[in-house]
């Protein structure tokens, strides 16, 4: 489990019942990310929501719900993007450390130390990471918090960007604005906090007026959720290092035999070839 301090974290407080569905943070994320477009079909996800699902180009994205209230059609809207747990169970299953919950808040990805196991999808309770399914050497993609921009003192994009909904700041105080305002509207929110206790706490916070269930949030444990993920999977890193280090083995035997033959070649040609810095004496 982590030892971060995360009582000085900043968070994401979004209120719901604010939200105009304009999108616009979808845009600025894309932007700031430079993530590509992507061919989409209208409908072919839950609903009216475009993209349908988050993926290697889409780390956020507006989703739409459609419901009744007094005989009229109403939506409501919901801003799905990675909660940056307290403790996440993404960096907790990742045998290579390649996630690190961040003091500012973010949690953040290096693909340097990626290895590809996929741990982090599974292990994650709001279905986050995403695979680039679309490339030879895949990578795993999510949002990233902005934390290039909040260790240099600026807001998120999407946070910059929202004209209604989004409000960024350290978490105690966005939880504290987040009561305040649940205390003084009863009547317009849903008489809870989401993210202030889910998963062991996340630094994203929503406030709304529909049952979050409705609004298709996963129903997630208040635990921490690493307590549970090392139980299933301490054995995990023993085995992967041993298999990856066989691997890596392999590999570096089918390189070196390719080097012998491209060197043989070479003197049967009578050309020169430079011989690998690795094996000069």
């Amino acid at each position: 489990m982590s030892t971060l301090d995360t009582t000085k974290n900043h968070a994401f407080l979004i209120d719901m019942t604010k939200c105009t569905g304009c999108r616009g943070c979808q845009v600025a994320c894309k932007q700031w990310n430079q993530l590509e477009a992507e061919k989409t079909v209208f409908f072919s996800g839950e609903g009216y929501q475009n993209p349908p699902a988050m993926s290697e180009y889409t780390y956020t994205r507006i989703k739409f719900r459609d419901y009744q209230k007094n005989g009229q059609n109403e939506f409501a809207f919901y801003k799905e993007m990675c909660m940056h747990c307290n403790d996440p169970a993404c960096a907790s299953v990742c045998p290579v450390g390649a996630f690190k919950k961040t003091a500012e808040g973010p949690v953040v990805y290096d693909d340097k130390r990626c290895i590809g196991c996929r741990f982090c999808m599974i292990a994650c309770p709001f279905g986050v990471p995403k695979y680039e399914w679309s490339k030879g050497l895949p990578l795993v993609k999510k949002c990233t918090g902005c934390h290039d921009r909040v260790r240099e003192g600026m807001k998120p994009a999407c946070a910059t960007a929202c004209p209604t909904a989004i409000t960024y700041g350290p978490r105690a105080a966005m939880i504290q604005a987040a009561e305040r305002r649940l205390a003084r509207y009863p009547d317009r929110y849903i008489h809870k906090v989401y993210g202030k206790e889910e998963a062991g706490g996340t630094s994203v916070i929503y406030l709304t007026s529909l049952p979050f269930d409705e609004l298709g949030f996963k129903k997630v444990t208040m635990r921490a959720l690493p307590s549970f993920t090392w139980q299933a999977l301490r054995l995990v890193p023993g085995i992967f290092l041993t298999v990856g280090g066989g691997l890596s083995a392999l590999s570096w035997i089918n390189h070196r035999r390719d080097r012998i033959k491209a060197l043989r070649e070479a003197d049967e040609t009578g050309t020169e070839t430079a011989e690998p810095k690795e094996e000069q004496q």
